[in-house]
């Protein structure tokens, strides 16, 4: 997804049989071989088929809900469900692979099938998506030579490499292998970033190396280039993103398939919107304009709904927009989508079906799961402890004699702290030179100043104090990497290229990787902590029936909370978003552990888990 197109979709169907706009059946495929095949049209056992599909990311929601949100997809009336797939997620580190857990691909897929619908992956390496770097892995950058969505030899080969490992877990789940996969995505809206069709061909041709049989698609917006840079007709049926103007659009498209007759699909239709941090408000699409829109859109062709189900960017996996200024993405990723981020029915999820049910039965669905919401009350921080005391507890330390990004240290996501010695006392003049996302100074440890996006690189004038030796110090967070256009080629974090002091670069700097990502090394104590400093909160509390869950952190500034040992994601005052979603299976029967964060130093012991969302 992008900021111009914004909605990257996964479609993914069902069992449903043949379903045409005229006979409006509702029918449960066979369990023999099938083929799906595009014509003039789509055609399952060729017969007309009409993809109704929305868009699920496995890696966004817990996959004890999986089932939950892919049966309600269902009793809307669709037939397919769409997934991204994050490369990022899947190898963290190079030649390190993960598929289990919220990365179980195959169990997704599979359970989609016993639901009953099928499915379509989007497994171009990048995916956009308001996700990390586009969900390309953080530690392409550290790869000499390297150019991004090119056709370029490094690029290609570690995308070979990857494919080689995701390919053979999924293959056989294609339709032509009584799997319920019918599509499978080249690239993501190439023609807002690119024109290098050579690489699109390469890219599909990996594809085919490694064993997708099925029919190939690319996805752009229908405006100015986009469809002629984004398209290889011969290889991958030209869909588009588009959320509104659907009739004009689909001419769009009908005019560049020219005297071939295609079939019309939106692969993004765009139901709502995403939120970023700073923004005044929710964003929202009027239920009865988005499904005026979805029945224009039926009455021509496909549609795959982005989203159906936003879900949750958990941890630090929210991306960033950059339009002159930076956007990370909220925690949430609700989208205002027919299903909210913890998998309630809306007036849009209402409409949607009422529009579906003109073109195809909408059946009776029993829900498997019957999810409660629960309130745990108000808890008291039962222990903290300053970040200077957890340095050594959980960071790595580096001594160098310049600053270097958080890359250098094989660092992708978190925090990186700098620190060096400055001198007697006296007023310095400070400039962070490169730095991203967010730094914070301090002088022996004490917050001093804040910058931000534009802010950085900007003169800070401060005061040390000591008539002996001061430090100096600076906290830099990555926000989430830019997921879309021209910024993607340059996206270190950290300080890349130094700190001047008083017009001269410093040089012997303490260098402390923070990736938190192994809290279970802090200790806590009773003993106060300083204001003004960054601080970890621990809570207890006890569960005796586990319940989807929100936590009020009403009174905090900026940080992140874990539970349990999984991160939830980053809160920060200046909303829109006011509650982090937990959902039930990340609690534990009998004594849960809560850990914040905070890095604004908001000396601030208490939370509460109320059942009420906002």
């Amino acid at each position: 997804m992008s900021l111009i197109i914004p909605f990257c979709i996964y479609v993914s169907t069902g069992f449903f049989g043949t379903m045409t706009i005229i006979e409006k059946k509702f029918q449960r495929r066979s369990t023999s071989m099938s083929n799906f095949t595009i014509r003039d049209d789509f055609y399952l056992d060729d017969q007309p088929f009409k993809i109704i599909s929305g868009a699920i990311h496995y890696f966004r929601v817990v996959p004890a809900y999986w089932r939950d949100r892919l049966e309600k997809l269902w009793a809307m009336g669709a037939n397919t469900v769409e997934t991204y797939v994050p490369w990022n997620m899947h190898e963290p580190q190079p030649k390190q692979y993960n598929f289990s857990g919220m990365l179980d691909l195959r169990t997704f897929i599979q359970t989609a099938q016993e639901v009953g619908l099928y499915v379509i992956l989007r497994l171009s390496p990048y995916i956009c998506a308001e996700w990390e770097f586009g969900g390309l892995p953080w530690w392409l950058q550290n790869i000499p030579e390297m150019k991004i969505r090119a056709n370029n030899q490094p690029y290609l080969a570690t995308v070979n490499r990857y494919y080689a490992h995701l390919f053979p877990r999924i293959a056989d789940l294609q339709i032509d292998q009584d799997g319920p996969v019918i599509l499978c995505q080249v690239e993501n809206e190439f023609g807002s970033f690119g024109n290098d069709q050579n690489y699109l061909r390469k890219l599909a041709a990996l594809m085919r190396k490694h064993g997708v049989t099925v029919p190939l698609v690319t996805a752009d917006g229908p405006w100015g280039d986009m469809l002629t840079n984004g398209t290889v007709p011969e290889l991958a049926l030209p869909t588009i993103n588009c959320g509104s103007k659907i009739k004009e659009n689909f001419a769009v498209l009908r005019s560049f398939n020219g005297t071939k007759k295609k079939p019309l699909m939106v692969m993004e239709f765009w139901d709502g919107w995403f939120d970023a941090w700073g923004d005044g408000q929710h964003h929202t699409t009027p239920a009865e304009i988005a499904a005026a829109e979805l029945n224009d859109t039926l009455a021509e062709g496909s549609i795959n709904i982005y989203m159906f189900h936003g879900g949750t960017n958990f941890g630090f996996h929210n991306g960033s927009v950059n339009n002159d200024r930076l956007q990370p993405i909220t925690t949430s990723y609700d989208y205002d989508a027919p299903l909210t981020e913890w998998g309630e029915e809306t007036p849009k999820y209402t409409a949607f079906r009422d529009v579906i049910s003109h073109y195809v039965d909408i059946p009776t669905v029993s829900l498997s799961a019957d999810i409660q919401k629960k309130s745990y009350g108000t808890l008291r921080s039962d222990g903290q402890t300053d970040l200077w005391t957890a340095l050594p507890m959980i960071g790595t330390h580096h001594e160098c004699p310049y600053p270097r990004s958080m890359e250098n240290f094989d660092q992708g996501y978190g925090y990186t702290y700098y620190e060096t010695r400055a001198g007697a006392s006296r007023e310095i003049d400070v400039r962070l030179v490169g730095a991203a996302d967010r730094a914070q100074m301090f002088v022996n440890r004490t917050l001093q100043a804040t910058q931000y996006d534009r802010q950085l690189g900007q003169r800070e004038k401060l005061t040390l104090p000591n008539p002996g030796e001061n430090r100096l110090g600076v906290l830099v967070e990555n926000m989430g990497r830019v997921d879309y256009s021209a910024p993607l080629y340059s996206q270190r974090k950290g300080i890349r290229d130094g700190v001047m002091v008083n017009g001269a670069f410093y040089s012997q700097w303490d260098i402390w990787a923070l990736p938190m990502d192994h809290l279970e090394r802090l200790h806590f104590s009773q003993a106060a902590v300083g204001a003004e400093q960054p601080v970890f909160y621990h809570f207890t509390f006890n569960v005796v029936e586990a319940g989807d869950t929100f936590i009020d952190l009403t009174g905090w500034g900026k940080g992140f909370v874990a539970i349990n040992g999984f991160n939830l994601g980053r809160y920060w005052d200046i909303g829109p978003q006011k509650r982090l979603y937990l959902p039930a299976p990340l609690l534990h029967l009998g004594q849960n552990e809560l850990i914040v964060f905070e890095s604004e130093g908001r000396r601030n012991a208490t939370i509460t888990l109320t059942d009420q969302p906002i």
